[in-house]
């Protein structure tokens, strides 16, 4: 038999031997890209359906011919005596991949060689075959490319990476062959390293196939289909005696298993999931699941003697900033370092540069694939450190201080320090006098630290801008070592109480969604009124600093008026409104968190009368149903560029802003002034396009001490009605 058995990408050579030590000749394995050819017996087959711990399919190949377009591949199927491989009533199931020329349409595909194979049964023995998707009886894999056709039998059925143990996963779960992949990478099992730690475990799947590793577990021994069971040349008795050895494989191996294995995780939701999972594939009695967090990791609470660490931390946006995540894997390569002396480390990671920033040099590293996202597998090897011998200390001598959390040189650190101490001494007066306690302190300075740090009392908030693609991420990284180690260094708080970010461009629902559970919220004052923010959970902290002389000027203005903000993110603008003695304020936005935590910050500061409106509305849909000019004053800020949706279409201020103002002046009073600002760095007004309004361009006047290093922050103007 002409087999092909596929795997992911990256653990081909891998394939190939796991085939020789299951007895395949040498020649008859020929490793090639996402698989191995293989030429065996039926019995081959079926022992490599049952025992590869790295397959995904099991083909059987029929056809491997030259098309040229529908008609040549419908006639290269007939060439198959299908009535050899199926009964005339059975089910059937199409798996078409890849397209040429005249096939681009992989359903358009799948039907040409269905109609083949239905009409030749059809023809010889008036049956008619029926399609069906779940568990059909026979399934057939067909792949096209450059008018070259592979038709194949698909022995396995569902792909063997499915072991039917792993019914629930966590939040980014990996794929059981790939974790397979990982533990024969890491030279396990070794006996000279018998225990096997996941520090962050998931679901368990890695330390579940170390485990049927070990014990010499068949991973396709659990399932209870594969697709050679409704081909009609399956042989039952082959099966059956293939069974029958694995069972007592898995006997024997349980019996003499020597290793401890241990997964921990901070979740308990999940550590709840990987024992369930460790139950059904028959090895919970090997794994001791435990709640902790990988970068409290502790040598004495692990049992004595070397092992291996082998894990997958988190890598994606779905799992974590990249910024933060950065920092939290050079702590993971500290803690190993200091806690594991002797230990084999092996890390996962779909982002190779989480790896480069570890601080430990690899041993080896690997390119893996976890289904179609690229990945890298790293190996380390900690070694034994010669610790000189402890000196006494003398009596009254002060302790040493403990060693720096992370290195950086003094040089790199010093040089953004100094730059936080020469900003601070300039905003030092200028702070007290005003009596302001959230401000901007860094924006960019120095172009090789492209962070902003913005203060809010006690707390600081910095924000990392996202790096080109050409700068190095580790030494951006580098670079963020040095400011996380400055500020709370230069300001005198604790680590703690500095809060890191990263700033990319939003769009959709992820620009107002929460970004984590904690509820961190603080207040703090500005010009007589109190504002919640919150450096932790979002993505913004509540209250935008550069506008802080708009809202000043806004409190100003508006005794007596009905003022509309639109766009009101927070509605602090309507609350210094509401401080200025405003008739009545609208605010529009839409979203319902930012809408009610701007609620919050009126009824905060005592303005909780139904003369205070706030609608959830995207702001152009809303001024389209306005009748009549009902406001004195309209704060009009919107965003550089959305496209929720709730939105109608996307806005980019650039291009909108004649239409988003017409429509806001339509709302305006006569005498009355919109004051119109947004971020767009190169933004230009169409005063062409806006001709009959008055327009005065008031950005210098909107930007305080602690934002004029950086002028272009934002443009502000002041739009009236004309004269006519």
């Amino acid at each position: 038999m002409k087999l092909f058995i596929s795997c992911p990408k990256g653990i081909e050579p891998l394939l190939a031997d796991e085939l020789l030590a299951m007895g395949f000749d040498e020649s008859a394995v020929r490793p090639t890209g996402a698989g191995v050819h293989l030429e065996g017996e039926l019995a081959d087959a079926y022992r490599v359906c049952l025992w590869s711990r790295l397959a995904n399919r099991v083909l059987l190949l029929l056809v491997h011919t030259d098309v040229t377009d529908a008609d040549s591949i419908y006639a290269a199927v007939q060439k198959v005596d299908w009535l050899e491989h199926m009964r005339s009533t059975a089910s059937l199931a199409i798996d078409f991949n890849g397209s040429s020329e005249h096939i681009n349409n992989t359903l358009f595909g799948a039907q040409k060689v269905k109609d083949a194979i239905v009409d030749q049964i059809r023809i010889a023995t008036g049956d008619r075959p029926t399609v069906q998707r779940d568990r059909p009886d026979i399934k057939v894999n067909v792949y096209l490319h450059r008018d070259k056709l592979q038709v194949a039998l698909d022995l396995s059925g569902d792909s063997l990476h499915r072991r039917a143990y792993r019914l629930k996963a966590g939040g980014a779960p990996m794929k059981e062959n790939l974790a397979a992949a990982i533990v024969y990478r890491s030279d396990w099992p070794d006996t000279d390293n018998p225990i096997v730690l996941d520090p962050m475990c998931g679901s368990g799947t890695l330390l579940i196939e170390a485990a049927m590793l070990f014990c010499d577990i068949a991973p396709g021994i659990n399932r209870s289909y594969f697709g050679f069971q409704g081909w009609v040349q399956h042989r039952r008795e082959v099966w059956n005696a293939l069974m029958d050895e694995a069972r007592e494989r898995r006997t024997q191996g349980c019996a003499t298993m020597p290793a401890t294995l241990i997964g921990r995780d901070t979740d308990v939701r999940v550590l709840s999931i990987a024992e369930d999972n460790a139950e059904r594939a028959g090895v919970s009695e090997f794994i001791r699941f435990e709640e902790g967090a990988a970068e409290k990791l502790t040598r004495d609470s692990l049992p004595e003697g070397k092992g291996l660490l082998v894990t997958n931390p988190p890598y994606g946006e779905r799992m974590g900033d990249s910024a933060q995540l950065m920092f939290f894997y050079r702590q993971l390569g500290t803690v190993f370092k200091e806690q594991l002396a002797g230990w084999k480390i092996s890390i996962f990671s779909g982002n190779p540069d989480l790896i480069d920033v570890v601080g430990l040099r690899p041993d080896k590293h690997y390119k893996m694939y976890n289904g179609a996202l690229e990945g890298r597998l790293a190996l380390f090897s900690i070694h034994e450190r010669r610790l000189p011998p402890a000196r006494v200390r003398l009596e009254g001598e002060e302790p040493e201080e403990a060693a720096p959390r992370y290195e950086v040189s003094a040089e790199v650190r010093d040089m953004f320090a100094n730059r936080l101490r020469k900003n601070l001494r300039l905003l030092k007066k200028w702070l007290k006098k005003e009596n302001i306690t959230a401000y901007r302190l860094y924006d960019s300075d120095i172009p090789e630290f492209a962070v902003a740090v913005d203060v809010y009392g006690d707390e600081v908030h910095v924000q990392e801008y996202a790096p080109p693609k050409n700068i190095d991420p580790v030494k951006a990284f580098e670079r963020l070592q040095a400011v996380m180690q400055a500020v709370p260094e230069v300001l005198g708080i604790s680590e703690d109480k500095v809060v890191l970010k990263q700033r990319r461009r939003q769009s959709g629902k992820n620009q107002y969604e929460k970004q984590g559970e904690s509820q961190n919220f603080k207040t703090v004052t500005e010009y007589g009124c109190e504002f919640r923010v919150n450096l932790r959970d979002y993505l913004d902290t509540g209250l935008f600093l550069d506008h802080r002389p708009i809202r000043k000027q806004i409190q100003q203005m508006s005794a007596g008026k009905d003022v509309l903000n639109l766009f009101c993110y927070t509605a602090s603008a309507s609350v210094h409104a509401a401080k200025g003695g405003a008739a009545s304020t609208t605010s529009v936005d839409m979203s319902s968190t930012y809408l009610q935590w701007g609620q919050h910050n009126m009824s905060l500061n005592g303005f909780a009368e139904a003369r205070h409106h706030f609608i959830q509305e995207d702001c152009f849909k809303w001024l389209k149903t306005q009748k009549g000019a009902r406001f004195d004053l309209i704060f009009l800020d919107p965003p550089t560029f959305s496209n929720s949706k709730r939105m109608d279409g996307v806005l980019d201020i650039q291009r909108d802003h004649t239409g988003l103002v017409r429509l806001a002046m339509l709302q305006l009073r006569p005498g009355g002034v919109l004051i119109f600002s947004n971020n767009y760095r190169r933004f230009e007004i169409d005063r062409e396009a806006l001709a009959e309004f008055d327009i005065v361009d008031i950005t210098p006047k909107t930007l305080d001490l602690d934002f004029k290093r950086n002028s272009r922050i934002h443009v502000c103007f002041e739009i009236r009605h004309g004269a006519e």
